[in-house]
């Protein structure tokens, strides 16, 4: 009974294909605003969380801004790693400055640290080595470069030993770090890493108090517990006021932009879902002309046997075709225009259809066929034999 019911409901929604389509519209564009919005959230909440986990998820950032007639030097931050739970800490300052060669010229940033740095924000070396102690000791002129400044401002990449300028003091290349899979080919970053003394005398927006810093704890277990040795640390050298410092846990940030993105999804989810409501109205409405129509056709078979459960059974399929048709071809096209947002794209960001989020398509709009279909399939199924027969339309 089932089969024949099918067969009938196909039968009738390929007789009038262009009716059909524009019933299954509202739903096919209930599933591409669900499923493109939902797995564009969920690829560049993947590729942010990657960008912040490259960064190192045991890692914590000091910003002091009053530092009550107490600064920090270098020994101080240096210090800190010390303590069993802080593996590492390193100053961390930053200037713009015009970096060139005998190749090109670009403006880039310069920081000035130490060599804990590297470690801390797990830099990836191509060639050569990271800073060292007795660069920062001996206030050494020398540089890591990042891949930007190494092909852009240096022409290529193997350029250790090699003499790069900044603001027209010539720093030996030492290092240079590889290229990382969040840089964009379309948004070029150009950065140099100095040692911390030198960046002092380099330029005169940095001085000996330090005023911003990294740690990195032994562990990603042992961070929060990191945390607040550092927060101690901080209270008792700035008279026990949190103001005049900020600490930013990494893990948090990672935890917020979750909780943010998830919000996110579930926004513009709930969005897409109303238009799947509209397309479910269609498809009432449609389904009710369709058993307008068909008055004769029900009266005849009620007529020679077929009793209410047959009559109802074979408008809620047809509904329920027309629903998972349109959810079918939704999902075809939201791939094609993910694909084609991810080759236009020009990142490393990719972006795929969401299983869950394709289910749950599926799903709703079963859903929003049952719903939207027993209203017609039980209007035909009440039709009275006679009534229906004697119907001339």
């Amino acid at each position: 009974m089932i089969a024949q019911s099918m067969k009938m409901a196909w039968k009738s929604i390929s007789s009038n294909k262009m009716r059909s389509f524009l019933t299954m519209l509202g739903i096919i564009i209930g599933v591409i605003s669900l499923v493109v919005l939902v797995s564009l959230v969920s690829g560049t909440t993947e590729s942010v969380n990657s960008q912040i986990s490259s960064m190192g998820s045991n890692m914590l950032t000091v910003s002091i801004k009053d530092d009550k007639g107490s600064p920090m030097k270098l020994a101080d931050v240096t210090a800190l790693a010390e303590d069993e739970e802080i593996e590492e800490a390193a100053p961390v300052a930053q200037s713009s400055v015009t970096a060139s060669s005998t190749y090109s010229e670009e403006t880039a940033s310069v920081y000035g640290t130490t060599g804990a740095y590297a470690g801390i924000q797990d830099l990836e070396l191509y060639a050569g080595r990271f800073l060292k102690n007795t660069d920062v000791e001996n206030h050494t002129n020398v540089a890591v470069i990042n891949a930007g400044l190494a092909t852009e401002v240096m022409g290529r990449m193997n350029v250790v030993g090699e003499t790069v300028s900044l603001n027209g003091v010539a720093y030996e290349i030492v290092g240079v770090l590889a290229a990382r899979d969040s840089d964009s080919t379309t948004t070029q970053n150009y950065e140099a890493y100095i040692p911390y003394t030198s960046l002092i005398r380099l330029t005169e927006d940095v001085s000996s108090s330090i005023t911003s810093f990294c740690v990195s704890a032994s562990s990603e277990d042992t961070l929060d517990h990191a945390d607040t040795v550092l927060t101690e640390a901080m209270m008792g050298r700035f008279g026990q006021d949190e103001d005049a410092f900020t600490i930013v846990n990494q893990s948090t940030v990672m935890e917020a932009m979750e909780s943010v993105n998830n919000t996110l999804a579930l926004l513009l989810g709930g969005i897409a879902a109303i238009s799947l409501l509209v397309g479910g109205i269609g498809i009432m409405n449609i389904m009710l002309v369709s058993v307008t129509e068909r008055t004769r056709e029900i009266g005849i078979r009620k007529a020679i046997g077929a009793n209410r459960g047959t009559i109802m059974m074979q408008f809620l399929i047809e509904a329920l075709m027309l629903s998972l048709l349109g959810c079918v071809i939704g999902i075809l096209l939201s791939w094609t225009i993910l694909q084609i947002i991810s080759a236009a794209g020009g990142s490393d960001t990719a972006y795929a259809l969401s299983v869950g989020v394709v289910w749950i398509s599926i799903a709703f709009s079963l859903g929003i066929g049952v719903v939207f279909g027993i209203y017609p399939a039980n209007k035909a199924a009440k039709k009275r034999p006679i009534d229906a027969l004697r119907y001339t339309g």
